[in-house]
């Protein structure tokens, strides 16, 4: 995303705090999580969450494993999340069942 999107310095600068803070919290709960990063929207089992870098309305899915490990499922526009997931939940889960993430 950030090789598509070179030189947009919002942009970079999102995605780098976004991984910093995955990187600096251990994160026990998801109320945890949502007090560091308000961005963070739950949308399965307390391990799938979509962060909105609201400064160009990317959002990113991302999977928190037990481990410790974060994954990230999917990224896109604002725009294609609405075509993908049509803002609900149950689409959502649908998409990870059919792409082996659940």
């Amino acid at each position: 995303m950030l090789r598509k999107n070179r030189g947009n310095t919002k942009l970079e600068k999102s995605v780098l705090l976004l991984i910093s803070d995955i990187e600096g919290n251990d994160w026990k709960t998801p109320l945890e999580l949502i007090e560091v990063r308000s961005d963070a929207d739950c949308v399965y089992g307390g391990e799938f969450y979509f962060f909105d870098l609201s400064c160009h309305r990317t959002l990113i899915l991302i999977e928190f494993e037990k481990s410790g490990d974060a994954t990230v499922v999917w990224a896109g526009s604002h725009d294609e999340y609405e075509r993908i997931f049509k803002n609900n939940r149950n689409v959502i889960k649908k998409w990870l069942r059919d792409n082996s993430w659940i």
